[in-house]
């Protein structure tokens, strides 16, 4: 008997089944997902980025930068992030579904050689001081193994008499009557990274409920001078007065 028909049908069943289990079924839930409004009652989330932010995507993924940084922040337990500070919700640290809508394709990364930039432009919000560190990281951060992007930048020379540019970036090395100006690739990437942060409080993105507060366990003062702190009494507690008119 030729078994070569049967072979080719459990191939090809088992090839559909991980094309649809791995690939279809995921477009379908979440290919298709729409903004959603914030649980807080603020605008849609994620909001569309500019269109500066939108080109310094593509200058991100040209300069290879999600090999040496990731976009993901894991949940608590598996990992420091939380720890680290890298998330951008209280009390769910983890990124969800709907952070990554509007990246195609989401840049998740797989190494973190340098810190995860998922939510970076909550930690780093001057434009100025990013700049800096993408011209040359050694500069913010002496133990740093990022390369510099010295590419990005242009060196210009002064006239006589004339003061630097106020968006020169103030980096050493740089000989006297120069000044470092960012080309338009740098603040492209400097807009992309200022606009990624996952921090809009979602239905399935909860704030952490507020501590509960008892009134009987405060030690402040109530409005007829009486301590609402029952346990600092040595004898019964009294019933407090109730501040009614004299007859």
């Amino acid at each position: 008997m030729n078994a070569g028909p049967l072979i080719f049908l459990a191939s090809f069943f088992a090839l559909a089944t991980s094309w649809f289990g791995f690939v279809l079924m995921p477009q379908l839930q979440i290919g298709r997902q729409q903004p959603v409004e914030n649980a807080d009652g603020g605008p849609a989330y994620p909001p569309m980025r500019p269109g500066t932010a939108r080109q310094g995507e593509q200058v991100y993924r040209a300069n290879g930068c999600f090999y040496c940084h990731s976009q993901q922040v894991r949940p608590e337990g598996f990992g420091d992030d939380k720890e680290r500070g890298w998330g951008g919700r209280p009390g769910l640290v983890q990124s969800v579904a709907a952070d990554y809508l509007y990246d195609q394709p989401a840049m998740l990364g797989t190494q973190r050689i340098g810190p995860d930039l998922a939510n970076i432009g909550l930690r780093q919000t001057n434009e100025l001081a990013l700049l800096k560190h993408i011209y040359d990281a050694r500069q913010t951060m002496e133990k740093s193994v990022m390369p510099p992007y010295h590419y990005l930048f242009e060196k210009h020379k002064l006239k006589y008499g004339e003061k630097p540019s106020a968006d020169a970036v103030n980096v050493s090395g740089v000989e006297a009557g120069y000044e470092i100006l960012p080309k338009d690739e740098a603040r492209e990437l400097a807009a992309y990274l200022l606009s990624l942060h996952s921090d809009g409080i979602l239905f399935e993105t909860p704030p952490p409920p507020a501590p509960p507060t008892n009134a009987a366990a405060t030690n402040a003062v109530s409005t007829n001078g009486v301590a609402t702190n029952a346990t600092a009494t040595n004898g019964p507690v009294a019933t407090p007065a109730t501040n009614s008119p004299a007859k």
